[in-house]
């Protein structure tokens, strides 16, 4: 099935983004490196097909953050440069939502690997 032009565009568009954001941004590549390594533990530990499916939400929920954060911070910096209190809460806003799902992905993290590591290191 042949794609029509402007999905074609889309696409491109899309691998754009995710490129432009691995290049510029250190925070998405610690998070993929994190991802990385959550998954090597994954195989490592045999987690549970749930455990995973869970562990990868969570690593694509944080990428999405990431991105949206970049996204809301880039728009604001287009909109103004001036120190505005209007502008200050949106980069907030955006920088505590970094910041909730990162902390939710400790949890999930580490209610799924803290007791692997405990029964490896002390098994």
């Amino acid at each position: 099935m042949k794609m029509k032009p402007r999905h074609h565009i889309s696409f491109k568009h899309a691998w754009d983004g995710i490129l432009w954001a691995l290049q510029t941004q250190p925070n998405f590549r610690i998070h993929l490196l994190l991802s990385a390594a959550a998954l090597f533990f994954c195989w490592f530990f045999r987690v549970s097909p749930l455990e995973y499916l869970v562990i990868l939400f969570t690593i694509l929920l944080g990428l999405s953050a990431e991105m949206i954060n970049t996204a809301i911070e880039a728009m604001t910096d287009l909109i103004t440069l001036e120190q505005r209190t209007d502008a200050k809460i949106a980069k907030d806003v955006s920088a505590g939502m970094m910041l909730i799902v990162a902390m939710g992905a400790i949890v999930v993290g580490s209610v799924v690997f803290i007791p692997r590591v405990l029964g490896f290191v002390f098994g």
